[in-house]
């Protein structure tokens, strides 16, 4: 099958197969944003997927908004990565380090000294779920604040620096995160952005932050970045009712840079809902045609649609995020058509190795049947499948000119929103992955 043969990512960079570890956030780190040793058994656990990419990884203090997220913009933080990559490649595995700002995604109480989230404008995201440090919820969103045209500049800067200490870290490569409602996400949504600036207003002033980083982080690591995309995401109260122009624009624009890959998550998901049906086409196939380089499909794929995909063309990775938490060995398993461990969900954000390094290799299953854990096929419900069709809700026309009238007359960057909901988001693989 297609999903086992190698790939040339880049000069001098080849992947055994085309089974990716997607991004996921797990929220393991130390105090001090440290990658642990945990961490470390952990991505070493995963070194034969053809590529893993890191957990999303703040570029610096102000891109935090999640518990015991581990950064890159510290000395220490850069030592503890060295030894995840170490791990990796001694296992015979290549990693890239997903590089992440949350942008209005936070709380002050992650900010230095004490500051609102930095954010394109001052509009508050609706119906998120925001955990300070202390893992005690946030049950009313501050609206950010709009972040100086300095601010902006500091921070392209910032994800140069991160993509320097990446390389020094010892990573194969670095994928920018501009997906599913953080910073960069931010400034390229409409509703997110309202500046009257440079970086606001059309489909090329929105798209300006986002290529001034890839102009940065290219000119810093030749022939090593990628970028993730969510053109149909809505995570985080993005509206992507007007998005087909925007990732027009986006995505032709990426052909003028030699990317690793571009990096595509799929619209499965809306918010922390499995959906069911949709009647969008999926990212991969619609973009295919206008992007001429390597392409990541990532949303809920099995073997079989993974395979149709790639040998219609459509991509050429196949990104899996859950099933790779809970089948370390997932190439394995799918190459031989073995079963698939199910994944717990109560374990996917912080704790320790419970649901997170002890899952089982299906060797040391066979080696020790009492290590099995339960597998998908095995759950009462029947296991969602890979092929499914989904049918996004539609917010009426009248509800999306008021939220606009709304946020056009936001002055303050200070203002409470309070949140009428209790959100449970699901954010691995297809939503917050990082």
């Amino acid at each position: 099958m297609k999903l086992f043969e190698p790939l040339s990512l880049a000069p001098n960079l080849t992947l055994s197969n085309r089974v990716v570890m997607a991004p996921l956030t797990r929220d393991r780190a130390d105090e001090g944003k440290i990658p642990t040793d945990l961490m470390v058994e952990y991505y070493r656990q995963r070194a034969s997927f053809g590529l893993i990419i890191t957990e999303a990884t703040p570029v610096n203090e102000a891109g935090h908004g999640y518990p015991a997220t581990p950064g890159i913009h510290t000395p220490e933080q850069i030592e503890g990565w060295k030894k995840v990559t170490a791990a990796v490649h001694e296992a015979g595995g290549k990693i890239f380090c997903q590089l992440w700002h949350c942008g209005r995604i936070s709380h002050k109480s992650y900010q230095p000294d004490g500051k609102f989230p930095p954010a394109p404008s001052p509009i508050g995201a609706r119906n998120v779920e925001i955990w300070k440090p202390d893992w005690s919820p946030v049950e009313n969103v501050v609206k950010p604040r709009q972040m100086t045209t300095d601010e902006i500049d500091f921070t392209i800067e910032d994800y140069r620096k991160a993509t320097r200490a990446a390389r020094e870290a010892g990573f194969d490569g670095v994928e920018i995160h501009g997906a599913n409602g953080y910073l960069i996400n931010q400034f390229l949504a409409e509703n997110s952005n309202k500046r009257k600036d440079e970086y606001g207003g059309s489909v090329e002033n929105r798209a300006r932050f986002l290529f001034e980083i890839l102009d940065a982080v290219t000119t810093e690591w030749p022939e090593r970045v990628a970028l993730r995309l969510s053109p149909p995401g809505t995570f985080n109260d993005i509206d992507a009712n007007k998005a087909e122009p925007l990732y027009q624009h986006v995505i032709e624009k990426l052909n003028e840079y030699d990317l690793c890959y571009l990096h595509l998550v799929e619209p499965r998901m809306f918010g922390n809902y499995d959906l069911s049906t949709y009647d969008l086409p999926l990212s991969s196939k619609t973009w295919r045609p206008i992007f001429k380089g390597t392409l990541i499909s990532s949303g809920g794929h099995l073997a079989e649609s993974a395979n149709v995909l790639l040998n219609h063309a459509q991509a050429d990775l196949i990104a899996f995020g859950r099933l790779a938490i809970s089948n370390p060995d997932l190439p394995h398993r799918l190459q031989t058509d073995a079963p698939l461990t199910d994944y717990d969900r109560a374990t996917f954000y912080g704790g320790d190795e419970k649901g997170y390094t002890d899952y089982p290799t299906m060797a040391q299953v066979e080696a020790d049947p009492s290590l099995k854990k339960p597998y998908l096929h095995e759950r009462e419900e029947e296991a969602p499948s890979a092929a499914e069709v989904v049918t996004l809700p539609e917010v009426a026309e009248e509800e999306n000119l008021a939220l606009e009238a709304e946020e056009t007359e936001i002055k303050s960057a200070e203002v409470i929103i309070e949140t009428s909901a209790t959100p449970t988001i699901e954010v691995i693989d297809e939503t917050k992955t990082h």
